[in-house]
């Protein structure tokens, strides 16, 4: 299973449905289902210092070193001026949960569907596989 590592809260916003665009210096082709991993890193000072950001995890609850949901990454487009400019008016929650700079890009994520189960893991970087597949295919209940 291909899996993509974030810190947290970002991770958990994805699991709540908060946040459906996942920011990133690279593009990727890949397409297909991706569980998402909430990294063990503490979450950033930035961060914590970004009120509209922090309340939109104020009632949750973070998961720290788990796989904590799936979802389908359906696109992956490339930030020009216009598209930073767009998000930027139009869609303000997602703004503030991403990095959206001219040269980056968003990856369109789809279907998020959270695990009942968080799944311990360590996480990498770019994307990875799942060593232990096997967990995650006996827990194909495993979905809320």
């Amino acid at each position: 299973m291909k899996v993509l590592s974030l810190t947290e809260p970002y991770a958990t916003l994805i699991k709540e449905n908060k946040k459906k665009i996942e920011t990133r210096s690279w593009k990727t082709s890949y397409r297909g289902e991706l569980y998402i991993h909430a990294s063990s890193t503490h979450i950033s000072k930035k961060c914590k210092e970004n009120k509209e950001l922090m309340n939109l995890i104020k009632n949750s609850s973070l998961n720290f070193g788990n796989i904590i949901c799936k979802c389908n990454l359906v696109d992956c487009i490339y930030m020009n001026k216009e598209y930073v400019e767009d998000m930027k008016k139009s869609n303000h929650q997602e703004y503030i949960c991403g990095e959206y700079k001219e040269g980056r890009y968003a990856w369109i994520l789809d279907n998020i569907r959270i695990l009942k189960n968080p799944i311990k893991a360590k996480g990498h970087l770019n994307i990875w596989n799942y060593e232990y597949e096997n967990k995650i295919s006996s827990k194909g209940e495993n979905i809320k």
